[in-house]
C-alpha cells in the first residue's frame, strides 16, 4: 500500500524515476536487486516489527466485541468535480481527497480511534501466471487486493500524520474472478489504457460512488483488524489495517487488463509490464490480529463463510438422539 503522490492537496504526482537506479525501490519483477528484500537498506524502517501485510491466520484470530461496524460517510455519493486515475511508476492509483471538508469520505466507529478522510485507492495484482495480492488469507493469496488510503483527521498533512501511530487507517479487499464482468469497475479499468506508460495521468469522465466498488453493505461487517504499516517505502508504521473478509468480483478480462495494459518506469530500452506489484506477507511478531463480531475465525475459505451454517448442522446432529427408522 503506498501513498505516492500525497502531497498537501494530495493530488500531485510525483516524479517517476527509473526503478532499478541508485536509491530507489522496486518490485522484484522489476529488478531482484531493488526488490522488497532490499527496501530496509534504503529505509530502516522497512526493517521494522510492525511491517504489513501480513497472512491472517483465522485459526489464530483473537474476537474483539468492540469492532463492531464501520461507519461509511459520503460513499454512497458520487461527488462533484472530478477524480484523477494516474500510473505512478508502481501502480495504478485514483485520488480521492477534496479540499472542501464539506466533501470529505470518511470512515469511523469500527473501533477506529477518530475519523479518517479519504485520500486516494490503488490496486496490487499478480501476473497471467499467478495471484498478486499483499495479504493472504490463511496462507493463500487471492489474485489481486484493493487498499482504500485515510488520513486521521486531526492532521493537515501526510507527514503530520505519519508522525502518530493512528496517522492513517487503509481498507484492504480482496479480489476473486468471475466469468462476467464487474461494471461498477469499468470506469477504472477503462481508464487504464490512458496511463498505460509510468507518470501519465487522466481525468475520469465523472465520479462515482466509491460503495460501488465494495462487498455488499451486508458483507461489510466481517473483518480483520491489526497494526501495521504502509506496504511501500517509507513503510511508516502508523496504520491501522482493516482487511475484509469478503471478497469483490472482478471479471477475468477485466483483471487481465490490469496485467497487460500499465507498465513500470522505463529502465532503458527496456518497457517491463506492471506484474507481480506486492510485497510479501512479514512476520506478524508479538502482534495480534482481531476479528471483528461477523468475521469468520475458523480457518475456513474466503467467501461467504459457509462455516457459519455447517456448523449448527453440525451441533444438531450432536444433539438428536439417533431414531432408527420403524
Amino acid at each position: 500500500m503506498g501513498t505516492q503522490g500525497l502531497g498537501i492537496t494530495f493530488l500531485t504526482l510525483p516524479l517517476v524515476v527509473r526503478a532499478a537506479t541508485g536509491g530507489q525501490w522496486c518490485y522484484d519483477s522489476q529488478d531482484p536487486k531493488c526488490g522488497p528484500s532490499h527496501w530496509k537498506e534504503l529505509k530502516a524502517t522497512c526493517g521494522g516489527d510492525k511491517q504489513s501485510p501480513v497472512n491472517i491466520d483465522r485459526r489464530r484470530l483473537q474476537r474483539d466485541s468492540a469492532l463492531g461496524d464501520i461507519l461509511f460517510e459520503r460513499y454512497d455519493q458520487a461527488p462533484p468535480g472530478k477524480w484523477r486515475l494516474a500510473n505512478d511508476g508502481h501502480t495504478v492509483m485514483l485520488s480521492l481527497a477534496s479540499e472542501l471538508a464539506s466533501e470529505h469520505i470518511t470512515i469511523s466507529s469500527g473501533g477506529l480511534p477518530g475519523r479518517y478522510r479519504a485520500l486516494q485507492l490503488h490496486f496490487h495484482w499478480g501476473s497471467p501466471a499467478g495471484n498478486g495480492s499483499e495479504h493472504t488469507l490463511d496462507g493463500h493469496q487471492l489474485p489481486m487486493e484493493l487498499h482504500i488510503v485515510h488520513m486521521n483527521v486531526k492532521y493537515q498533512t501526510l507527514a503530520e500524520a505519519k508522525g502518530h501511530p493512528n496517522g492513517l487507517a487503509v481498507l484492504g479487499f480482496f479480489f476473486q474472478v468471475s466469468e462476467t464482468p464487474n461494471t461498477n469497475y469499468n470506469t477504472i479499468v477503462g481508464g487504464l489504457r490512458n496511463v498505460s506508460s509510468a507518470g501519465q495521468s487522466v481525468d475520469l469522465a465523472s465520479t462515482f460512488r466509491l460503495d460501488t466498488l465494495l462487498p455488499p453493505p451486508s458483507r461489510l461487517s466481517g473483518y480483520y483488524r491489526y497494526q501495521g504499516s504502509l506496504t511501500t517505502p517509507d513503510c511508516s508504521e502508523v496504520v491501522i489495517w482493516t482487511v475484509f473478509e469478503e471478497p469483490v468480483a472482478i471479471g477475468r478480462e477485466q483483471l487481465r487488463a490490469f496485467v497487460s495494459t500499465l507498465h513500470f518506469p522505463a529502465d532503458g530500452p527496456r518497457l517491463l509490464k506492471m506484474t507481480n506489484n506486492f510485497r510479501p506477507p512479514q512476520p506478524l511478531g508479538g502482534r495480534k490480529v482481531f476479528a471483528s463480531r461477523a468475521a469468520t475465525a475458523s480457518g475456513a475459505p474466503p467467501g461467504r463463510g459457509r462455516c457459519h451454517l455447517l456448523f449448527p448442522l453440525l451441533l444438531l446432529a450432536l444433539l438428536v438422539p439417533f431414531s432408527p427408522h420403524p
